[in-house]
């Protein structure tokens, strides 16, 4: 007497819940990358009531102990000028700044100043309220 089951278990393996896995882990290392700050130091950026996310070419970072780091390189405040000239090549563009709320004013007022004299919009980078 040969007795069979009306539901026979498929032994295949699906792949289609491991793609579903990967893609979501994808779209969670892409989305996360983006709120990595850009040269790496910590600063304790100041807040506003509006902050919005924009890719930018050239970044300057100004920690509270006024170190200056331009696109992921270190240089002095005296060097600023020379390196974004080099950077810029004459050719207008946006430079965010990544200033620590504690630095003077004066160093932000310079930066500024530099920016605009070689063609450059600035934005600052701000943390929403």
């Amino acid at each position: 007497m040969d007795i069979k089951s009306k539901h026979k278990v498929d032994s295949a393996f699906s792949m289609s819940s491991m793609t579903d896995i990967v893609f979501l882990l994808l779209i969670f290392f892409m989305l996360t990358s983006s709120f990595i700050t850009p040269s790496g130091l910590v600063v304790n950026l100041p807040s506003a009531a509006s902050s919005s996310i924009v890719l930018q070419k050239n970044s300057l970072t100004i920690t509270e102990d006024l170190q200056y780091r331009l696109n992921q390189k270190d240089i002095t405040a005296d060097s600023f000028e020379s390196e974004l000239a080099r950077l810029v090549n004459g050719e207008e563009g946006t430079l965010s700044l990544n200033i620590d709320q504690s630095v003077p004013v004066g160093h932000m007022a310079r930066v500024g100043g530099i920016a605009a004299k070689l063609k450059q919009k600035t934005i600052l980078v701000t943390k929403p309220e």
